[in-house]
């Protein structure tokens, strides 16, 4: 490929990629599906099943129209290859447009099979009939989910393209080309899978990502998963009326402190030991008393003298879970993003030290 074919496909990749995934800048200029044809999906507010009905049938022609629209914005880029008359172009090129056209035709096709009995062919729908009654259709099932949809006292949370809302009756998940709906009563729920990331593009504290198994006891309702930050189970559990089972044994960090302590952990146990001298015994933690005392405090970010941080001249009395609590509760709890950097005064003589100057004995 010459430069200006090259240019213009690596950017269009780029741009089909971010227009497909969205990402905050995407969402913020309003380049996405949902605001581009916001005037015909109608409010998601007044009917949440209409609008993701027709929203997913939007989304699915939209992102077809992409590599045709690479072709044709080819035809523009590197108009020497004479891609306007499709019977010179070379075998590649004739093989990329009709794989193109033929994509477009057949999400045509799709869109306007879903839209057949008004819309009762569309997956959101027949996920619908799944819970309706013997003698009711899918239509008094998605009345249901709106009317609880519109309520205050939802639970919501998550990226737009994997949304978790639970209402008093139903747990939804809605992806970019599909809505999940299950029966709360129906429903059993597991944690399968925790992930604790240092950064998440909407803080920049460390988060723990919980990965939730939603199993419905209805064999048409398939198995899905719901993925959401550790600090929002306690307001899952409360929305929730059935019991989360935790199947892998997941240590659930609740509150920032919780987060804030396995951060602690793992960065200590990145700085240098402390080797117990001949004949000194290390006794039970003061803190806790249940474990033996494992944690020494020795200047180790600067030279003695220099700097905030002071030599503390105590003796092995905290293990490590403890002095990452009293750590984490001296700090500005309003500004989580600054106790990594932090410095505390000792817990018993109260010099100060920093996260680098604390050592697992040895």
């Amino acid at each position: 490929m010459e430069r200006p074919e090259l240019t213009f496909s690596l950017a269009y990749i780029v741009f089909a990629l971010c227009f497909v995934l969205t990402p905050n800048e995407f969402r913020s200029a309003g380049f996405t599906v949902q605001n581009l044809f916001s005037g015909w999906l109608g409010s998601e507010d007044i009917g949440f099943i209409q609008y993701h009905v027709r929203r997913t049938s939007v989304t699915l022609l939209v992102h077809s129209t992409l590599p045709l629209g690479y072709y044709m914005g080819m035809c523009i880029a590197a108009p020497e290859h004479n891609l306007v008359y499709v019977h010179l172009v070379s075998e590649g090129w004739r093989a990329f447009f009709t794989f193109s056209l033929a994509l477009q035709v057949f999400s045509w096709m799709v869109v306007i099979y879903w839209s057949r009995h008004k819309w009762g062919n569309h997956p959101i729908s027949k996920n619908l009939k799944a819970h309706a009654l013997a003698h009711s259709g899918w239509g008094v099932v998605a009345s249901s989910v709106n009317t609880e949809y519109r309520r205050i006292d939802k639970f919501a949370t998550g990226a737009p393209g994997a949304r978790v809302i639970i209402t008093d009756t139903w747990i939804i998940k809605v992806t970019t080309y599909y809505v999940h709906i299950a029966l709360h009563q129906d429903t059993h729920l597991t944690v399968t899978d925790s992930r604790q990331h240092q950064l998440s593009p909407d803080s920049v504290t460390p988060v723990q990502i919980l990965t939730i198994c939603v199993a419905s006891i209805n064999s048409s309702v398939k198995p899905f998963d719901i993925r959401l930050n550790s600090t929002e189970y306690a307001e899952l559990r409360a929305k929730l009326h059935a019991p989360i089972r935790n199947a892998a044994n997941v240590v659930i960090h609740q509150t920032m402190s919780d987060l804030f302590l396995e951060t602690f952990k793992s960065h200590v146990e990145m700085n240098q030991v402390y080797l117990l001298t001949s004949g000194q015994e290390l006794e039970s933690c003061i803190g806790c008393m249940q474990v033996q005392a494992n944690i020494k405090l020795l200047q180790s970010c600067q030279e003695e003298g220099e700097g905030e941080c002071q030599q503390c001249y105590c003796r092995p009395m905290w293990c490590l879970t403890c002095m990452g609590k009293w750590f984490a509760s001296r700090q500005d709890q309003q500004r989580p993003e600054t106790w990594l950097g932090s410095r505390v005064p000792c817990p018993t003589c109260r010099a100060k030290f920093c996260i680098l100057d604390v050592c697992i004995v040895t």
